[in-house]
Formats: C-alpha cells, structure tokens, sequence
C-alpha cells in the first residue's frame, strides 16, 4: 500500500471520532497535506505533514507509517507523529472569554442609547 485517503487516515490515526467528521472536515477546508488544502479522497503518503485546524488551534502530523483500519490509542505513535507546537497546543486549553449581559426583567426591549452603550462597551473589550 503506498498511498491511503486523507480521511481514512486521520480516522485511523484517531484524530476524528467518525470518519464521517473527517470527511466533513476536509470539505470545510479544515485538512490541509503538505500546505495545500485537502479533499477527502486526497491521497496520503509516507512523510507527509498532515495539518488539521480544530477550533482555534491546528494540530499537526508527520505520517510515519500508513494505515485503513482504526486503532488503539497505543499504536498511533508509530503510525503518525504529533508535531504540533506548544503554542497551538496552548490555544485549545485556553479559556474562552465569555461575557454575560442583564437586563432586568419587565425592561422592553433595548434602546437605541442602550444599543450604542452596548456596543462602545464591546468595542472596549476588543
């Protein structure tokens, strides 16, 4: 076997829970081989570098060894490489900013002075 479809592989390598994820992650331009953007059935080869864009981060692989079939957690290291860099390991256990606004109850509905007051407040966060 000297190639495999991206989204094969990357449900091989435990990198979506489905493969159907990682199809979808690869029609949504999220899979991207060698720098270039990936199709689900782009062919992968040995020594690629496969980078997937999960949330705010993008995780990165170098294909060690080729694969169709899911396996074990312990058996991924000899299949793919993790060499994601700390800093895009940092932006998924970052905290999400989160900001809660009240209005009390019974107040309508904002105010056009209300609107711009919110949206200065906003702008100020930025």
């Amino acid at each position: 076997m000297d190639s495999v479809r991206v989204d094969k592989y990357l449900w091989a390598i435990r990198a979506y829970k489905t493969r159907s994820e990682a199809t979808d992650a690869c029609n949504g331009n999220k899979v991207s081989i060698n720098s270039s953007v990936a199709k689900p059935s782009k062919p992968v080869k040995h020594g690629d570098r496969i980078d997937v864009r999960k949330g705010p981060a993008t995780i990165s692989y170098k294909v060690l060894q080729l694969c169709e079939k899911r396996m074990g957690a312990q058996l991924v290291p000899d299949f793919a490489q993790d060499i994601t860099p700390d800093s895009e390991r940092a932006k998924l256990h970052a905290p999400a900013e989160t900001i809660v606004m009240r209005r009390d109850k019974g107040t309508g509905r904002p105010t056009k002075k209300d609107r711009r007051e919110l949206d200065a407040l906003m702008d100020m966060l930025d």
